[in-house]
């Protein structure tokens, strides 16, 4: 479903498949049968979908929303407007329907701000936002993470905020062309756009750090 994702610049990101791409997985099975639970009245059912895509949803607007409490804000609004509208989901994978109205969110958020903090992402600073590492995981690699995420972070604040959306989209959540045209409103070659001046500008912000990136 994924387009040719060509590296011209060299500036991409490390993908992933997006979700609706995936086979199902016994994960993507438990949250519909959360959501048939969710859809009969059981708040519970909802609230484990809350408990199991949180993280996920957290990671993925901080990206897009540069300040740590105003990302919380989003993700919570996003988890109202899922439950308001839990009766217009029609199949398929639940996370990725959950990150677009988080998307969709941190997007009406960046309209009603139209200017940039004067420190973007201060809270780099502090590793907490970070998923669990795993147990076995290597302090220096994970150091060398946690570097790694400041510098994108920082880079990613200086571009726009719309490609920045369009970067993390395609690059980090894997959605193709056409979905994100359709998150956005937009027309694909826009999106292409977006992403091409995205990715120059963050090989040039990027570049004292390429140290960080090899390997």
């Amino acid at each position: 479903m994924n387009e040719q994702r060509g590296d011209h610049d060299g500036t991409a990101l490390a993908a992933r498949p997006a979700s609706d791409a995936a086979p199902e997985s016994p994960g993507q099975g438990i949250d519909l049968a959360l959501v048939e639970e969710a859809l009969k009245g059981r708040l519970e059912a909802f609230n484990e979908l809350v408990t199991r895509h949180q993280d996920h949803l957290f990671a993925l607007v901080y990206r897009l929303v540069p300040d740590r409490d105003q990302a919380a804000d989003v993700v919570q609004e996003a988890f109202f407007s899922a439950y308001r509208n839990l009766a217009s989901f029609r199949g398929g994978s639940v996370r990725s329907w959950l990150g677009k109205i988080a998307v969709n969110a941190a997007m009406d958020l960046q309209r009603a701000r139209k200017r940039r903090p004067i420190q973007p992402y201060p809270e780099f600073e502090d590793d907490s936002w970070q998923p669990p590492a795993e147990s076995e995981a290597e302090p220096e690699m994970k150091a060398l993470a946690i570097e790694r995420s400041k510098a994108l972070a920082a880079a990613l604040a200086t571009l726009t905020a719309d490609q920045r959306t369009c970067i993390v989209l395609f690059d980090v959540e894997g959605y193709d062309y056409s979905e994100i045209a359709t998150i956005m409103k937009v027309e694909v070659g826009t999106v292409k756009s977006r992403i091409h001046r995205g990715r120059l500008a963050l090989r040039g912000v990027l570049a004292p750090h390429r140290e960080l990136f090899r390997g």
